[in-house]
């Protein structure tokens, strides 16, 4: 099987569960060289074995993307282990499920400092590199959330809008630089983040590999945006744009927000 990303080096914030977990043995099975970046050692530790398993080098990097200081020494260290740096994906994240009338400011505060602005500290920690080699890759994990807000979810789809807009500004701005800028939509994916949610049979948790496989596809075929699933993405912001109303009535005959199963929450990075 020929191996689509082989001797590239990339690095993943989040990487010790759900989607970043899946990312890093994917970009291994793929021929990547990987550092793993996230606040849990023991769980960075597990995912760094199966790396190696595949063959590949695996570097662990204990940081926090809301500390700016932090990432910047990740960035230092996942360059130097690896000997360089080809892809970034930005994929850490925390989810908060709590209607809009009774959230509090600290809590959307919380979620923006780590799924918003954490996301911006790494493409700042290693923008001027990419930049300096004229090369390289940044891909975000954002949400359908981002697309199309969904119940209860609001401090959540806030922050997802905002990366979207960025991004997306961003990819424009860095065009004819040699920079690649990705951004993936997933709906909810089977991970330890909404273990507690319940989700419909119409829209079923999504395995996190299938999220991984967007991820290398977008940097090896310079995908600017895309949707797992794709159909049925792609109908619900198709519907949004002809008619919110009709996105709207989508959502709830569908029950696409789900319902909690009475698990305890688990606000680990994806």
């Amino acid at each position: 099987m020929k191996q689509q990303l082989f001797g590239k080096k990339v690095a993943i914030t989040g990487a010790s569960s759900g989607i970043g977990r899946a990312t890093a043995i994917r970009m291994a099975k793929e021929g990547a060289d990987v550092a793993l970046i996230a606040r849990n050692r023991e769980r960075l530790e597990e995912v760094a074995s199966l790396v190696r398993a595949e063959g590949r080098k695996a570097v662990i990097i204990e940081a926090d993307v809301t500390d700016a200081e932090s990432v910047k020494k990740a960035v230092a260290a996942a360059i130097e282990g690896l000997g360089g740096l080809d892809v970034f994906h930005c994929n850490a994240g925390i989810y908060l499920r709590c209607p809009a009338k009774d959230l509090r400011i600290d809590q959307i505060r919380k979620i923006m400092e780590v799924d918003y602005f954490g996301c911006l500290n790494c493409v700042y920690a290693v923008l001027p590199y990419f930049l300096e080699k004229k090369s390289g890759a940044i891909v975000t994990t954002c949400s359908m959330d981002g697309k199309k807000g969904v119940p209860p979810d609001a401090a959540y789809v806030s922050a997802k809008f905002a990366m979207n807009g960025f991004f997306q500004v961003l990819r424009q701005e860095l065009r004819g630089t040699g920079i690649h800028v990705g951004i993936i939509y997933p709906s909810r994916m089977d991970t330890p983040q909404i273990e507690h949610v319940d989700c419909p049979k119409i829209t079923p948790k999504g395995n996190p590999d299938s999220v991984a496989k967007a991820v290398v596809k977008s940097v090896v075929k310079k995908k600017k945006e895309i949707m797992v699933p794709s159909f049925s993405c792609h109908l619900l912001t198709w519907a949004d744009a002809i008619s919110p109303s009709l996105s709207d009535w989508l959502v709830r005959v569908n029950n696409i927000a789900g319902t909690e199963n009475g698990k305890e929450p688990i606000n680990e990075a994806k």
